[in-house]
């Protein structure tokens, strides 16, 4: 990394290089070691004294480059991407042989696969507003650090409480490095790659939702990997929640090592010095072997957000910590005014319409699935499916986590389709054509009579509503400033998980009685959350503000 160095002389720089060394008592913005460090007096009277260049951020971007960093990047971004991914649907593939081990009804698997979207719903506020006040990158460490952790403890929960208790807490994890982490990748994107960059990241859902579809394939089923813990039972399935924990620890211990702050974020809290040194290793890896040397150049920043930022690290008085959850409130407020306030109505229809339809019906497939294997269409003979004491949980059949794993790679075919076409059609067509083609596919579940069947809708509804994730990542970034842009993901990726709770439940207390009745609510809430996504205003290649 590159260290800028003053000489004594007024108006005389040598650029040399930086170094994560920090000099003694200094620290960085998230208050561990210094990441980018500067020997000299304020950047911004050097830069009045030597007369250079001042750039916006999206100019400073621009400079930097495009190339080894960023992929780099979306690598690192994408794997944590894909760690979230993970811990979600790892529980949907545990349900067909843990409710025997657990002993669950129907109910307690809703409650169940609503217990990490809970989690979700109360961390993703809370680490969004963190990381628009501290730094994405301290964020997602810590978010990453507890989703990874509490989830892989999760295996040895004897008792379905205590399983849920610590799923819930994994869910917290999750709920904040899933908003934050879009918000990090998009603020290194230089305007014209930031659709099709962001649509890239998106696709790591996929992988994840590959991986952990291919773990329960290898290991649920194989029964030999059965052993005594002490008075545990360890079956398989625990075996497969706690493979399902590491990338998550290994997304946070990348981030803590290697990664960077945002640049934008530096800018917006006044930290130039930091900033220009994070823009010269994107420069310096992006241009590697072709000889350019880093332009100088100053940057405009924000002294009012650097003072905010000063205030929130500072020990605070009485006072100021009995204002601190309206201050935390202010966020929305700001997002529900003029001119943000047509936007955030229809966003929140739609995050509400489908998570409620995607995660409630996508967290159920296994289970349905197996039911089709019984024979039947996936609502067919309920009765005999009523109690976990009258299923067969073992042998494990393999056949539902293979169409599982089908199921989960039919997204490449969406996401390929969303990173060639996003740029030049823009986020909001997209999202509300794919919202209506699901709406229907959805629909034919309910018609289907078969297992063939079964698996081919399925299949279209993963592809197609993939489109709509990916398209709704890329405007959620898009629509708000750099002060409000976590906050605001974090705010409805947490409308969300009201409706993935509310969703799951449903299908859990319905299921078995009349699971027509959530497959078609599913159905018409894609369908309105479709026309929903036609009031917002169109973003393609939008500059970040």
């Amino acid at each position: 990394m590159s260290r800028y160095i003053h000489t004594e002389e007024p108006g005389v720089r040598r650029p040399l290089l930086c170094t994560n060394q920090p000099e003694p008592g200094e620290l960085d913005s998230d208050g561990a070691e210094v990441i980018f460090e500067r020997r000299s007096s304020d950047i911004e009277r050097e830069a009045d004294m030597t007369g250079f260049k001042k750039l916006t951020y999206e100019e400073a971007v621009e400079v930097a480059g495009f190339g080894l960093f960023h992929w780099l990047l979306l690598l690192v971004c994408g794997w944590a991407n894909a760690s979230d991914a993970v811990e979600i649907l790892c529980v949907s593939f545990l349900l067909p042989t843990a409710r025997c081990d657990l002993q669950l009804s129907s109910s307690d698997m809703g409650l169940l696969t609503a217990s990490i979207f809970l989690g979700m719903m109360i961390g993703g506020y809370i680490w969004g507003y963190l990381a628009d006040r501290r730094g994405r990158r301290r964020v997602l460490v810590m978010s990453l650090s507890i989703n990874g952790l509490f989830g892989g403890v999760a295996c040895v929960a004897p008792y379905f409480w205590l399983f849920l208790l610590l799923r819930f807490i994994s869910g917290i994890g999750v709920g904040g490095s899933i908003p934050v982490i879009f918000s990090y990748f998009s603020e290194f994107m230089p305007r014209l790659r930031r659709g099709a960059m962001i649509s890239a990241l998106a696709t790591f859902w996929m992988a994840g939702n590959i991986l952990a579809a291919g773990l329960a394939w290898l290991v649920i089923p194989r029964t030999s990997l059965h052993f005594s813990l002490g008075t545990l039972d360890f079956q398989s399935w625990r075996l497969f929640v706690m493979l399902c924990s590491i990338p998550s620890i290994t997304s946070a211990l990348i981030f803590k090592l290697l990664m960077p702050e945002s640049p934008k974020f530096l800018m917006e809290v006044g930290e130039e010095r930091e900033a220009l040194c994070v823009f010269m290793k994107m420069f310096n890896l992006n241009m590697k072997g072709k000889g350019n040397t880093f332009p100088e150049f100053a940057l405009y920043t924000s002294s009012k957000q650097k003072a905010e930022k000063d205030g929130f690290t500072n020990r605070r008085s009485k006072e100021e910590q009995a204002n601190i959850f309206i201050k935390g409130l202010m966020p929305i407020k700001q997002m529900f005014h003029v001119p943000l306030r047509s936007r955030s109505w229809a966003l929140l229809v739609i995050f509400y319409c489908i998570s409620f339809g995607y995660y409630g019906l996508w967290m159920w497939f296994p289970e349905l699935l197996k039911r089709v294997e019984d024979g039947g269409s996936p609502c067919a003979n309920v009765s005999s499916v009523s109690a976990p004491e009258n299923q067969s949980c073992y042998p494990v059949k393999t056949a539902v986590y293979m169409e599982g794993f089908i199921i989960a790679a039919s997204n490449l075919p969406g996401n390929i389709f969303t990173i060639l076409v996003m740029d030049s059609t823009g986020g909001k067509m997209l999202l509300s054509s794919s919202l209506l083609v699901s709406s229907l596919s959805v629909f034919l579940i309910y018609l289907v009579q078969n297992k063939t069947q079964s698996l081919a809708v399925s299949c279209v509804f993963s592809g197609v509503s993939v489109i709509a994730w990916n398209a709704l990542d890329v405007i959620g970034t898009e629509l708000y400033p750099t002060q409000l842009r976590s906050s605001a993901l974090g705010f409805f990726t947490g409308v969300g998980r009201v409706a993935a709770i509310t969703g799951n439940i449903a299908f859990g207390k319905l299921v078995d009685t009349n699971c027509a009745v959530p497959v078609l609510l599913v159905s018409a809430l894609l369908l309105t959350g479709g026309l929903a996504a036609l009031l917002l205003p169109q973003t393609r290649q939008t500059e970040l503000t």
